[in-house]
Formats: C-alpha cells, structure tokens, sequence
C-alpha cells in the first residue's frame, strides 16, 4: 500500500474513544447511478455529538474505480492506495489498483456547520447492487464510525450508524453525471415545477423546480427551482419555509481555488427587473435541514416563498432522484 500526504498541518492527538452518536447519519449523494462517471458527495451534517470534527476517513468499495478527492482548504488531505479485488477495464486498459481510502484532517467542522466532501470516479458493478462508502468522523475526545451495512431487505434507517452507500441503476446509455465535474453539474436537465406550468405571483413566476431524493435517515436535501422577475424593479426574496423540514434557506455553492465551499446566503435574494436566478447544482439552491421525512422519489414537497414586494406564493417540488431528469 502506498500513502501520499498532501499539504502540511500540525498532528492531532486524537483517542480511538467511541462516543454515542446523537445527530443525523452520515450521507451519501446521489444516492442512485449507472455504471460511469461518479461524483460521491459525503454528507456531513453534524460533529460528534456536540464536539467539532477534526478528522474525516471514507473508506471506498470496491467497483469505485480511479477515484480521487477533492482537496479542502485548511484541510490536509491523506491518500492511501492499494491493490483492487479484480482488475478492471477504465477507458480501455486495466486498472488493479487504485485509491482505497481518504482521510481529510486538521479542520475544524462545528456541530451546528453542515458540510461536503467529494470523490470523483468511476462505478464499476451489476445493476442493483449496493457500494457502502464506510465513514469516520473522529473529534478531540473520540470518533463516530457510520460502518453497519444493511443486509438485503433490512431498512439501513434500523441501523444504529449505518454506512452511506450508492445503489447501482440500470445502464440507460446516458449517465446524467458523466463527464460533469462540481462546476458543470448546473448544465443538467432540470424537472418542472408542479403540473409544468409556472407559478406566477404579482411580477414574479417560479418554474422549474424540483427536490433532491434522501438517503432513510438523511437530515438534510436540496431543492431547485428558477425564479423570474418580469417587472420593472428588482424584488427581493425574503424567505423560504416548508412543513417538510425545521429549517429552510438559500445557500451558495462555489469553487474557490479548486474547493468547493457552501453557505447560507447573507440576507435577502436579489431577483433583478427584467431577469430571473436559477437555483440549480452547483450553485444558488434551497437547503432543507431537519428534514422529518426524508425524501422520496416520487412525492412531493410543500413550499412557501416570501419576495419583498410580490408577498407569499405556495409551489409544490416534485421529489426526483439524484441529479433530477
């Protein structure tokens, strides 16, 4: 096996303690692909239980094939690599060997901060079956391991800290995420709002919009819609609430020097006169946390929408599956 160290930071000393976990599943999105080109996004709603995390370690199946992760700032990232259960066929030329795990360390993930950490690569496995992504979160006075793997028929939700995993989807001869990196994932094809029609209100009309599927005891999604201004002065969106989740808001995805960062949006939504923002991956998108249901494909999710000078409209999100049509 060999290690590769990327940047420098100074050593934690961290116990192998194991605490109980009292907050949301560590989770994996999309939750559902093809054979191809793959973006695992691990989500990391919550810290050890109160504690921050300082260490993160995914632990990669195998049928991930020539995976490599994306680097953090503030983050030192550790690569181990290793020799695949079978060689595999990557472009045309065999592939034995390949990352086998990662560790991002040295940061400094607060209990209340949600966050991602991505692995780009490549799924290589029959349709239906299901690549468990082993995570461990370790903090200043123990760690968290989401490591129990369902066995077939058992609801993963029954387990005490399951691990996040991909189901493999029938190969269509389309994958809707190969060759879409974290900045171009905004060009896929979106789902339409409701019935199809847009929801109009004053100047304002809201189109296009859709809710991300959940992993069963996932606490945080996303939703995605495009907001229109066809009046003369700017609006501004005030707010964003739902029944469906505790807490609702716009938050901001962005690559800055190769990282990929995400935050809530500082204040009011500008909608410009005579333009339109689009809430999509990748970029601008609704942040549903405390979700009580996790969302299904196929259902739908209630939503209210506050602007400044147009006032409250209501809209249904239908729930698509990762990565939406």
């Amino acid at each position: 096996m060999t290690r590769h160290i990327y940047a420098l930071a100074g050593s934690l000393a961290l116990t192998t303690l194991s605490i109980a976990s009292a907050f949301g599943h560590a989770g994996l999105e999309p939750a559902q692909s093809p054979p191809g080109s793959y973006r695992a996004a691990i989500t990391v709603p919550h810290g050890c239980d109160g504690q921050a995390t300082n260490t993160l370690k995914v632990v990669l199946p195998e049928g991930f094939v020539n995976a490599k992760p994306m680097p953090k700032a503030g983050w030192t990232l550790t690569l181990d690599k290793g020799d695949y259960a079978k060689t595999y066929k990557l472009h045309g030329k065999d592939v034995s060997s390949g990352l086998k795990s990662v560790s991002w360390s040295g940061g400094d993930l607060g209990d209340d901060i949600y966050d991602e950490f991505i692995i780009k690569g490549s799924l290589d496995a029959e349709a239906g079956a299901r690549l468990p992504f082993i995570v461990t979160q370790t903090c200043a006075n123990g760690e968290v391991k989401w490591d129990e793997i369902a066995s077939d028929g058992q609801d993963s939700h029954a387990l005490k800290h399951p691990a996040p995993f991909v189901t493999i989807a029938e190969a269509d001869g389309q994958n809707p995420h190969a060759g879409h990196g974290a900045m171009n994932m905004g060009a896929m094809k979106m789902g339409a709002a409701t019935d199809g029609a847009a929801t109009t209100i004053g100047d304002i009309a809201i189109s296009s919009g859709w809710a991300r599927a959940m992993l069963p005891g996932q606490p945080a999604g996303g939703g995605y819609l495009t907001i229109s201004n066809k009046g003369t002065e700017a609006d501004r969106l005030l707010s964003v609430s739902t029944p469906a989740a505790g807490k609702a808001e716009v938050h901001e995805m962005k690559m800055t020097n190769d990282v990929m960062t995400m935050r809530p949006v500082s204040g009011a939504l500008e909608i410009p006169a005579g333009g339109a923002v689009e809430l999509k991956p990748g970029g601008l998108h609704l942040m549903f946390m405390q979700v009580k249901t996790p969302f299904a494909e196929g259902a739908t999710v209630p939503l209210t929408l506050e602007f400044e000078k147009a006032g409250k409209v209501d809209i249904v999100l239908p729930v698509k599956k990762a990565g939406g049509q």
